[in-house]
C-alpha cells in the first residue's frame, strides 16, 4: 500500500508544482530543465550560443543532485559494463575481420597431393615373386608416400619362401626416381652398369637410356604414366632385431617400375652375393587390389 507523505517529503503535489513552475520560468530565460526519472530531482543547465559545443551547469545544486543519484545508476551498472564490453568486442572482430592477412581462403587452398596414381597410404598390391624355378605369393602394403620427399614406405610379404618361416614380412623404404633420385644407385654395391642393365629390363625405359646418366637429365614422375623406384628392405616385422633367416636375405634391393594405366608393378630384385649377381631369376609382378572404400580423401 502506499505511504503517506509528511510536510517535508520533497515529492509532495505542492512541491512538484513548484518544480514545473520554475521550469517553465525558466525556459523563458534561456536555461532548461533535465530532469532524473529515476530519483525525480531536476536541475537547471545553461543554454549556450549554437555555435558552443560545451556546456555547463549553472548551478552546483547539479552536482548534489548527481551525487543523490548514484545508488540508483549503481543498480545498471553491471547491465552497463556488459554492453560496453560487446560492443567493444564487436568492434574488434570487425576490425579482424577486415584485416585481409589474417584470413585463409580454405576454398582454394588445397594440402599437398600425397599419390601417384595407386601409390598412396593404405594401397595393396598382390602378386607372384619368380625365383628360379619357384613361385611365391607376395603382398605389398603401402603405408606412406611423401612426393616432397620422393619417398615411399611400406609392407612387403612373402609366404613359404623357406621351410623354416612359412611366411616373412619386411619393412620397406622406396626412393622415387625423380628431381631428388636420379637412375644411377650409387649405392648398395650397384654400379652404373648394374643399373643400366636392370633398368633396361623395363621397355618403357627405353628413350631414357642414353640419357639416364647424365647430370641434367631429370625425370617427372608426375607428367608420366611409368613411376620408377628403389625399393630398399631394413628388417623383419615384427622383430626387427633379427638379422639373418635360413634361406633367405634382404640384403638387396629392388627395381620396381609401376605403371598407371595398368596400376600394376614390375621388378626385379639385385643382391652382389660374392661376385655373383642374383636377381636374372627374382622377378616381382604385382596388381593393384581395388577397394571398396575410401582408402583415401583429402581434407579442404
Amino acid at each position: 500500500m502506499p505511504i503517506p507523505a509528511d510536510g517535508n517529503d520533497p515529492f509532495t503535489t505542492t512541491t512538484l508544482q513548484k518544480s514545473l513552475d520554475t521550469c517553465a520560468s525558466n525556459e523563458e530565460g534561456n536555461q532548461h530543465m533535465t530532469c532524473h526519472p529515476k530519483c525525480g530531482h531536476h536541475s537547471f543547465i545553461e543554454n549556450k550560443d549554437d555555435d558552443d559545443d560545451s556546456f555547463s551547469t549553472s548551478s552546483s545544486s547539479s552536482s548534489s543532485v548527481a551525487s543523490s543519484c548514484d545508488s540508483t545508476k549503481d543498480s545498471n551498472a553491471p547491465l552497463k559494463r556488459r554492453h560496453q564490453s560487446t560492443t567493444s568486442l564487436g568492434k574488434r572482430l570487425l576490425n579482424y575481420r577486415r584485416d585481409d592477412d589474417v584470413w585463409v581462403d580454405i576454398s582454394n587452398t588445397r594440402l599437398a597431393n600425397s599419390r601417384l596414381g595407386s601409390l598412396y597410404a593404405g594401397s595393396k598390391f598382390k602378386g607372384r615373386q619368380q625365383c628360379d624355378t619357384s613361385t611365391y605369393d607376395v603382398s605389398v602394403d603401402i603405408l606412406h608416400v611423401d612426393l616432397k620427399e620422393s619417398t615411399l614406405t611400406g609392407y612387403l610379404n612373402i609366404k613359404g619362401l623357406t621351410s623354416d618361416c612359412k611366411e616373412l614380412t619386411t619393412f620397406f623404404e622406396a626412393e622415387i626416381i625423380g628431381s631428388k633420385y636420379s637412375f644411377l644407385t650409387r649405392k648398395w654395391k650397384a654400379q652404373k652398369s648394374t643399373d643400366l642393365s636392370h633398368w633396361s629390363r623395363f621397355p618403357s625405359f627405353k628413350p631414357y637410356k642414353d640419357v639416364f646418366s647424365d647430370d641434367d637429365f631429370t625425370y617427372r614422375p608426375e607428367d608420366e604414366d611409368f613411376i620408377y623406384m628403389r625399393w630398399k628392405e631394413k628388417f623383419l616385422v615384427p622383430d626387427h632385431r633379427v638379422q639373418n633367416v635360413e634361406g633367405a636375405s634382404f640384403a638387396g634391393f629392388y627395381y620396381i617400375c609401376y605403371q598407371r594405366s595398368t596400376d600394376q608393378i614390375k621388378g626385379y630384385y639385385f643382391f652382389l652375393h660374392q661376385t655373383q649377381i642374383v636377381s636374372s631369376f627374382q622377378e616381382l609382378s604385382l596388381k593393384h587390389v581395388q577397394e571398396r572404400s575410401f582408402g583415401h580423401f583429402e581434407l579442404r
